[in-house]
């Protein structure tokens, strides 16, 4: 049986604040479309204070950033980098060109090509998201994407070093400070200054996610990215420090961050309260966790491992750690998560930061029908049709004839009955 020890925040009223967030931003959008770079820089002086006399940093102005980096530093980023470098080209390699002649005479293939410009948002309101140019604009390098450029926020009216270091390392070819809605529609519609993209990549807050979702369509996105998510699945075996550690660990992304613990452990479950509370007595971001986990966070009981799998599918969660006596029993298992970490050892934080898989996952229930941001998104697996015989026109066109007819497509019939009367045995004889 499946018991709730404490729920989180109602469909209905998660449902009106992303109203409220989608009339604005289309507002936004509107005024963008209308008015481009003059809108563009009003808007940045509102919400970021920021109006410089270009947002696109130079080369001169992105070395000098990099020199005020400590060699420590610049080292880690180039390690996390190398990390998701490796784990990119990997994936990279399973997108294989491929054509098979599928009848005599008939050849059918595919070829990956890389979408041609993208934009990489990456976030920086509350956390300079360093990470977040790694994911975005490394993986888009590694896909072979011909133009690359970046936006994010100034932080308090100044440029985040370490993340603008982590966008040219990562191979971005324009970088721009700009941030917000303004940035990622910028990016998408194109301004007298900034030439738009064909894709846009990347998380953010409720406003940027809401900004791409109603330029899908205009432009190709990675995915509809929410609030952080975790969801924690623990047996009797688990350690109920860990379990709070973790949960806080997510909860900190912001006020909105859904952490829930999936156990079978009553101790644990009956701990977890007091466990965390111990946590944000000393937590330096106890400000945020405390609302997102009093609004968000839940702690669901379950009696078996089948019914946490059970639970676990339905939550469809962006990030779910397995901290069990087997944990690759979920990892068999287990059908909707954006990824997975298993076993205590393995924890959130190293996925996001640089064990070297892509930190931009399915939120909202959306890692039911697709994963992550990863190498193919970038690439554009499309098709082509060879007909190299006068036999193999005249069959297939024979058969496309009566398919064609049954539709009532006229004109496609024509199409199929020209090759019969020009290739058929009959009249070539």
């Amino acid at each position: 049986m499946i018991r709730y020890l404490k729920k989180g925040a109602s469909e209905t009223e998660i449902s009106q604040a992303d109203q409220r967030v989608r009339r604005t931003v289309e507002a936004i959008l509107e005024d963008v479309m209308a008015r481009g770079d003059v809108a563009i820089r009003e808007l940045s002086a509102k919400f970021d204070r920021w109006e410089p006399p270009q947002f696109r940093l130079s080369e001169e102005e992105i070395q000098s950033l990099i020199a005020t980096l400590s060699p420590q530093t610049i080292s880690d980023i180039k390690f996390a980098q190398a990390q998701i470098r490796r784990f990119a080209e990997a994936q990279r390699a399973t997108l294989r060109d491929m054509e098979i002649e599928s009848i005599p005479g008939v050849k059918l293939g595919q070829k990956n090509i890389p979408v041609d410009s993208v934009g990489c948002y990456v976030p920086g309101g509350r956390y300079p998201m360093v990470a977040s140019a790694h994911m975005s604009v490394l993986t888009a390098r590694v896909a072979g994407v011909r133009r690359i450029i970046a936006c994010t926020p100034p932080l308090n009216g100044v440029a985040p070093a370490a993340t603008i270091a982590a966008m040219h390392f990562g191979g971005a070819d324009e970088i721009y400070l700009l941030g917000g809605i303004q940035a990622v529609a910028a990016m998408a519609l194109g301004t007298a200054s900034i030439a738009p993209v064909d894709m846009l990549v990347g998380p953010g807050n409720a406003y940027v996610a809401e900004a791409k979702r109603q330029l899908f369509g205009r432009v190709g996105i990675d995915l509809l990215a929410g609030p952080t998510e975790t969801l924690i699945i623990a047996d009797e075996t688990a350690d109920v420090e860990m379990c709070a550690t973790d949960l806080l660990g997510q909860a900190e992304h912001g006020p909105t961050s859904p952490a829930i613990l999936l156990t079978t452990s009553p101790r644990i479950a009956n701990e977890i309260q007091s466990e965390i509370e111990r946590h944000l007595t000393h937590l330096a971001t106890a400000d945020i966790a405390s609302i997102a986990w009093r609004d968000h966070g839940q702690v669901i009981l379950c009696d078996t491992d089948e019914e946490m799998l059970r639970e676990a599918d339905r939550i469809a969660s962006e990030h779910v750690q397995v901290i069990t006596k087997e944990p690759r029993w979920f990892l068999d298992r287990m059908k909707n998560y954006g990824s997975l970490f298993l076993g205590a050892r393995t924890n959130v934080a190293y996925g996001d930061k640089v064990i070297g898989t892509n930190h931009t996952l399915p939120t909202k229930k959306a890692a039911r029908y697709t994963g992550g941001l990863w190498v193919g998104k970038f690439i554009k697996t499309v098709t082509y049709q060879e007909v190299l015989t006068d036999e193999a026109s005249a069959t297939i066109g024979e058969y496309c004839s009566r398919l064609c007819a049954i539709e009532n497509f006229s004109a496609h019939k024509e199409q199929a009955d020209l090759r019969v009367r020009r290739y058929g045995h009959k009249n070539a004889a």
